[in-house]
């Protein structure tokens, strides 16, 4: 018997089975102490722990030089031709403790340099943006690289155009700022912009909106639309930071309206809303929302209304939501619910 333990490997008991510490039994499970030749090596104790960190840890920034002309504020480095762009901040509402924010970069074309890329004329501009909080901590970053391409033909039209990219990061209600650089890969000129911006606490109880939008496209979603930029709830709202439209191009009404009360008899808002169009502070017409096709979730009312252009003057107007609930009898008649744009 003594030889069989001898020749037999694994045969005998382990220091810690003659113990009394385990059981052969362990051995098939992996468990016990001293198990160390029966495990995998992602098992191991260390290979746990280095699979934790990393998964802790912030994702890799791929735009580094972008995200390091942020911090080094000791050096300056001003471009012959810096890249303009426009930067905008939008709200809306998820949950009594997050607010959907929304960061949108609008750049004419005109300040972008193409180049051929296989027959076809393109530009491409890397995007970096940093938020944190008023206390200094990072709650997020974006960071993308984006292209405009067209034909030859069409390139001396596409510079009259736009392009524009948005970012969507869940925050707390609180005081942020972002700082976002932008980086023309052919040239290398970069334009860099900082925005300081307050998250709104949204109470459950009370009337309020989220962001008024003015958008150059706004429809309903499709299949296709599913993870891409402009989705806000079952809409597409691609926005307009110029407020700038051309004379018979739709202008997209955006907006969602929180807590509005209820009518116990139809089941419908008890909610008066008016769209009001005014010129120089001459009011021009108003128009009161029938509710047709407005979609709703839980205390949630979406307006998405379009405003055409067709017969309107080439000139400067302006649009204002007024909300009345019936129910409360909260009025909301504030800036927050106009925005001014031109027609040419």
């Amino acid at each position: 018997e003594k030889d069989a333990l001898l020749m037999i490997p694994n045969a005998g008991l382990t220091t810690a089975e003659q113990l009394g510490l385990s059981s052969k039994t362990d051995r098939i499970a992996g468990m016990g102490i001293g198990t160390q030749n029966y495990m995998r090596q992602q098992d191991t104790p260390f290979q746990r722990m280095e699979i934790i960190a990393n998964l802790q840890r912030p994702p890799q920034v791929k735009f580094s030089d972008l995200q390091s002309s942020l911090y080094n504020t000791d050096v300056t480095v001003l471009d012959k031709d810096p890249v303009d762009f426009d930067l905008r901040v939008d709200f809306f509402r998820q949950s009594d403790t997050k607010v959907i924010t929304a960061f949108t970069v609008q750049t004419s074309n005109k300040e972008l340099s193409f180049e051929d890329v296989g027959g076809l004329q393109q530009a491409t501009l890397n995007i970096f943006g940093r938020v944190t909080a008023v206390s200094g901590k990072r709650s997020g970053i974006f960071e993308d690289s984006v292209s405009t391409t067209a034909t030859a033909q069409e390139l001396a039209a596409s510079k009259d155009h736009k392009s524009i990219y948005q970012k969507a990061i869940a925050l707390e209600p609180g005081t942020y700022r972002v700082d976002v650089v932008v980086r023309d890969v052919k040239t290398g000129n970069k334009g860099i912009k900082n925005l300081g911006f307050v998250v709104p606490r949204y109470d459950e109880k009370k009337l309020s909106t989220s962001s008024m939008i003015l958008a150059s496209k706004l429809r309903g979603t499709t299949e296709s639309d599913i993870g891409t930029q402009f989705v806000i709830g079952n809409a597409k709202v691609i926005p307009n930071l110029s407020g700038v439209f051309q004379r018979g191009q739709d202008v997209g009404i955006y907006l969602q309206v929180y807590n509005a009360g209820i009518d116990q008899t139809t089941l419908r808002p008890a909610v008066d809303v008016d769209y009001v169009v005014s010129k120089a502070g001459k009011e021009l017409f108003r128009q009161r929302e029938d509710w047709t096709g407005i979609s709703d979730s839980g205390q949630r009312l979406t307006l998405a209304r379009i405003l055409p252009t067709g017969g309107v003057p080439p000139g400067d107007y302006e649009i204002k939501i007024v909300i009345k609930d019936r129910v409360s009898g909260q009025i909301l008649n504030d800036d927050k619910l106009s925005a001014k744009f031109s027609v040419i």
